[in-house]
């Protein structure tokens, strides 16, 4: 009987042992657990925060672009030596507008690399306006009446907008025809443009 009983006893201090064990294992990945838990909540709030600084992002350079108009249709090298000069000259005729203050301009070039082949597509003219008032009159104008003509030239003016932007507002240009069947009226003009 007392074999039996030290067996026992043995027994028992062993799965005493084994689960103090397991305790301590148990333990260990709680807390595992607990600082992978927090890390995905620093995560989660890292990811929002990305998130927001990417929209923040995306306002500024929206913003900061809020004064470019793209010229689309002026032929290559139309413009000569002084792409500054051709715009101010061009625009009021092109419009049949006068401005009042005149046209000023920051900057003006051509986009992208210029083509080797003449048979392409001209390049964009890109116009940073010193007024914004008067990139609203262009828009609008242009919204009204289509592309403006001038002699056989076909010119088409756009906002100037970051990636994120313009992707949206081609997603919702694809949306547009659906809306139309639906009888919901839609716009997208440009900010601050009325």
């Amino acid at each position: 009987m007392d074999t039996a009983m030290s067996a026992l006893t043995a027994e028992t201090r062993s799965m005493r042992l084994e689960i103090a064990g397991f305790q301590s294992q148990i333990s260990g990945l709680d807390h595992r657990v607990a600082a992978v838990e927090s890390q995905v909540v620093l995560q989660t709030d890292r990811d929002q925060e990305i998130l927001y600084l990417r929209s923040k992002l995306t306002d500024l350079e929206d913003r900061s672009r809020r004064n470019n108009v793209r010229f689309l249709g002026f032929p290559e090298g139309i413009e000569g030596t002084d792409i500054l000069s051709y715009l101010r000259d061009t625009l009021p005729k092109l419009a049949d507008i006068t401005f009042d203050p005149p046209l000023e301009f920051q900057r003006a070039h051509r986009l992208g690399l210029k083509r080797q082949n003449g048979k392409d597509r001209p390049r964009p003219i890109i116009a940073c306006f010193l007024w914004h008032g008067q990139v609203c009159q262009l828009l609008q104008l242009s919204r009204r009446q289509g592309p403006l003509r001038l002699g056989p030239l076909e010119i088409r003016l756009s906002a100037d907008f970051s990636k994120e932007t313009a992707d949206i507002r081609r997603a919702f240009l694809s949306l547009r025809p659906r809306l139309r069947h639906l009888d919901v009226k839609s716009s997208s003009s440009q900010p601050g443009c009325g």
